[in-house]
């Protein structure tokens, strides 16, 4: 009697589970919780439930649309710095060699305090309709986030073009193929199949970078624990809290971005 290969396939899955070191780690975080829930003062969370909610949302916000964006303006950053001609090639390299060698939290500071104090100076500005939104924080964290963002993803979608190989590129342009064509059929979607794991790992770093956002007022989760810790005077349980949040939204990166690299029909040769 022959036991089906998805039967097999799918005990090999389960069994991958039930490792030992698996279990042990199981273990551990089951009484990590349970001596949460007994050992340490919850009382706190109904009176910030509602506010810990609006922190996780702009959290998440933020990280989507900076990468988003930021994603946006690193294909033509790694594409210049790949192929481009030196004078669009220089200022990608200047650009991506400047943001990933100063502190983000500088560049937030210098956009939020040194470019957002300065529109108020022009009567111009005060009156158009962008001002009801250049008077509030989260643009500046935007803007900084996303300009990180951009500056690293440019490094690696720079070797990702370069990667991949050039004889796809020339039969491409031998059947007749357009340079955009070519360019979005071929060398874009192998370029980020290459990419994908550092762009996971480039997010979860993203998320890591969100907190700096409380330091010139966006109330985002970490703001919210903070302002827990200054009301009530409890240290602990507001941190694990938070840093349980960031761990959750972490395997949800890294869990659909391996959706995603299963899903992508490129073979790299």
């Amino acid at each position: 009697m022959s036991i089906p290969i998805t039967s097999l396939a799918e005990f090999a899955a389960r069994s991958a589970w039930l490792q030992p070191h698996r279990i042990l780690l199981m273990a551990v975080a089951a009484a990590l919780v349970i001596s949460a829930a007994l050992f340490m003062r919850w009382d706190w969370l109904p009176n910030y439930y509602g506010l810990a909610l609006q922190g996780i949302w702009r959290t998440i916000w933020i990280l989507v649309v900076t990468c988003v964006l930021g994603i946006m303006l690193a294909v033509p950053l790694g594409l210049a710095q790949a192929a481009g001609p030196w004078w669009l090639a220089m200022p990608a390299n200047a650009f991506c060699t400047v943001i990933r060698g100063t502190p983000l939290l500088l560049q937030l500071w210098l956009l939020y305090y040194g470019l957002g104090s300065l529109f108020p100076q022009f009567p111009w500005i005060r009156q158009s309709e962008l001002w009801p939104y250049l008077r509030q924080a989260w643009p500046y964290a935007v803007l900084s986030l996303t300009i990180s963002f951009a500056a690293y993803e440019g490094e690696v979608m720079r070797g990702a073009f370069a990667g991949v190989p050039r004889g796809q590129l020339e039969a491409a342009r031998a059947y007749g193929m357009r340079p955009f064509t070519i360019f979005r059929r071929i060398w874009l979607p192998q370029a980020l199949h290459r990419a994908l794991p550092t762009l996971a790992g480039e997010t979860v770093l993203q998320l890591k970078c969100t907190p700096l956002v409380a330091t010139i007022t966006v109330v985002d989760i970490y703001a919210v624990a903070s302002r827990v810790r200054q009301d009530t005077f409890i240290v602990y349980e507001p941190l694990l809290l938070l840093a349980l949040i960031y761990l959750i939204i972490s395997g949800v990166i890294i869990f659909l971005f391996r959706k995603m690299e299963a899903r992508i029909p490129v073979r790299l040769g």
